[in-house]
């Protein structure tokens, strides 16, 4: 039997995650969170196999998620379910521990292949995911490859339209706080300002 742990906080995403699961009698829903803190408690709380997270949680999430879910249970499988099929995304999970990353517009049939594929000790990326390791390393030594895990949320975050408002709500911290991420991102890329940011994330490919 395969322990999973469904993170995600829309409720009707975690419901149809779990019908899908169900239907497989290998699987087995142990425990379901509605955002990132929720999820590290209940690993801290109980063993799971698998973990399927979505990257855009309340509270701790993302890659922050991945890495201390890893440091609390290191042999928990992570497979990261995200909305986007973001191209450099992937390249970050897996480096932070995912043993897969798979979009969810993906069918069923793929993420069941995906959690047996992980559970059983192997790595899953989607065809989308694969694709952005390639580009991810044809960009190695960009600008953007030198900014920090959390400075590329920030930055992704940003350039996709969020307010510094908004995102120091979804990451839990002071506006100040996101404003130096800012400033350090603008900086370690060269840029003057938002406009030119979210000119930089279409140019590499990374909205």
């Amino acid at each position: 039997m395969i322990r999973v742990l469904l993170a995600d906080d829309h409720r009707i995403v975690r419901d149809g995650l779990r019908r899908i699961l169900e239907a497989h009698p290998e699987f087995e829903v142990a425990g379901e969170a509605p955002g990132g803190d929720e999820a590290l408690a209940l690993v801290r709380a109980q063993d799971y196999d698998v973990a399927v997270l979505d990257m855009s949680m309340p509270g701790l999430s993302g890659l922050d998620l991945v890495k201390r879910l890893k440091a609390e249970k290191p042999r928990l499988k992570i497979l990261v379910l995200s909305m986007h099929g973001e191209q450099q995304y992937a390249a970050r999970a897996l480096k932070a521990g995912a043993a897969g990353y798979l979009t969810k517009d993906s069918a069923a049939g793929q993420l069941v292949g995906a959690l047996r594929k992980i559970a059983a000790g192997g790595v899953h990326v989607s065809e989308a995911a694969a694709a952005g390791l390639i580009f991810a390393r044809s960009e190695a030594g960009a600008p953007h490859e030198r900014l920090s895990d959390r400075e590329f949320e920030v930055f992704k975050q940003l350039a996709g339209g969020a307010s510094p408002t908004d995102l120091a709500r979804r990451l839990n911290v002071s506006v100040k706080t996101v404003s130096t991420h800012k400033a350090r991102i603008l900086d370690k890329l060269g840029l003057s300002g938002t406009a030119e940011l979210v000119r930089y994330a279409l140019e590499h490919k990374l909205l």
